[in-house]
């Protein structure tokens, strides 16, 4: 009798294992296939964001299928709301001391004054052709002493993941994990004065935040909200900024500052997130000139939890 107690006992063990397995083996079946849908519908958000005649408040850009469980929304922006470090680093102009700019900025976000400074020296060393040291930065005996022979790179950045190659890159990561959100390699400009938010423009220009905002809240116009039809962008950086400029700033000031802000930037960032049930992707590009010859500069994939 106990030996058939037994017997049942493990017949049980073994069909609930067989049931949890088949269950999970449908489950998975059932993630991979509505992961495939979900990435479908972010690639036909992409579609859409890529027409040239589809502008960013168009209510095509969000769509939702019948019965309300899969769609897409897509948003297109400028990759000028972000500072393109490679320009940064390679301008050598004393007056606007780029790389002091950055040091400040980094100090300002949590490093002690001497890693913000060694940082922006390694940084510079990181991108520039010759071999010789900036003052506090690394060059190749630094990183061949961590048994990398290949570093510096002395190039420009092709994307953001290379910045965590350079030393000190650890400690920004550390005190400021958003960074990336302030940096890009694609649009080869300063800030876009109709993109930028209000606290890069400050930074940029060396403004308050109030001053600053004066800018965004021009280019949204009278409904307060961007990419509607009663937008009033600025057609040139002077207008936003300078002498002349809707926040005034000398011509000294200017010309210190003014190189960190451009107008209306030909770069376009298209972030389209599809999803099927609980399941969804993102598909992110960055394109030149979209209104016309587009050019593609990178396309990312990425899960979204």
């Amino acid at each position: 009798m106990v030996a058939v107690f037994w017997l049942l006992s493990i017949l049980g063990i073994a069909l609930f294992s067989v049931i949890t397995l088949v269950k999970f083996e449908s489950d998975l079946v059932a993630s991979q296939t509505q992961g495939t849908r979900a990435r479908h519908f972010a690639e036909m958000g992409i579609a859409v964001g890529a027409n040239p005649v589809v502008q960013r408040d168009d209510p095509i850009l969000r769509q939702v299928m019948e019965g309300g469980t899969e769609g897409f929304s897509c948003q297109i922006e400028s990759e000028a709301d972000k500072l393109d470090i490679n320009l940064l680093l390679s301008n050598q102009d004393p007056v606007a001391d780029d790389k002091g700019w950055l040091r400040e900025l980094f100090f300002d976000w949590g490093m002690e004054l001497e890693e913000a400074q060694a940082l922006a020296d390694a940084l510079v060393d990181w991108v520039d052709a010759g071999d010789t040291e900036e003052l506090n930065g690394a060059e190749a005996p630094y990183y061949e002493s961590l048994g990398f022979l290949d570093r510096p790179f002395n190039r420009p950045f092709y994307s953001l993941d290379e910045m965590r190659f350079v030393r000190g890159m650890d400690v920004l990561e550390r005190v400021n994990p958003n960074w990336q959100d302030w940096f890009t390699v694609w649009t080869q400009s300063g800030l876009d004065v109709n993109e930028a938010s209000a606290e890069k423009l400050a930074r940029v220009l060396n403004v308050s935040i109030d001053d600053a905002d004066i800018i965004p809240e021009t280019v949204r116009g009278p409904d307060g909200i961007r990419g509607t039809e009663d937008d009033q962008p600025f057609q040139g950086p002077e207008a936003a900024a300078g002498p002349q400029g809707a926040v005034y700033m000398t011509e000294e000031e200017f010309a210190q500052h003014g190189h960190r802000i451009t107008a209306n930037s030909p770069t376009t960032r298209l972030e389209s997130t599809g999803w099927s049930g609980d399941v969804k992707r993102r598909v992110t590009l960055i394109i030149r000139n979209r209104e016309g010859n587009p050019t593609l500069l990178e396309r990312r994939e990425e899960i979204v939890q």
